[in-house]
């Protein structure tokens, strides 16, 4: 399902116009966006948690040379299923 299958979806779920709709999920994207750049957890109820997770430093090589590089920590998003939505999947 792609961004404009969601938008369709919305639209008919909620009977809304495709704008209308269009502006819902990208409202919806934006704060979740807006908070996980804050280093905030957004907690969805019954879907899931997305959270900001910290990928620690560690040592690397350079696959045409193989000499060895340091690789910095960084900051990823993540996502863990609810179980509401672990129990529709099964």
């Amino acid at each position: 399902m792609t961004k404009a299958d969601l938008v369709e979806y919305v639209a008919k779920k909620a009977s809304l116009t495709a704008k209308a709709s269009k502006e819902a999920v990208n409202s919806v994207f934006s704060a979740i966006t807006d908070n996980l750049k804050k280093g905030d957890k957004v907690v969805v109820t019954g879907f899931g948690t997305f959270m900001v997770r910290t990928r620690a430093a560690r040592k690397g090589r350079n696959p045409q040379t193989g000499a060895p590089i340091n690789i910095p920590s960084r900051k990823t998003p993540g996502f863990t299923a609810g179980k509401a939505l672990k129990k529709a999947i099964r």
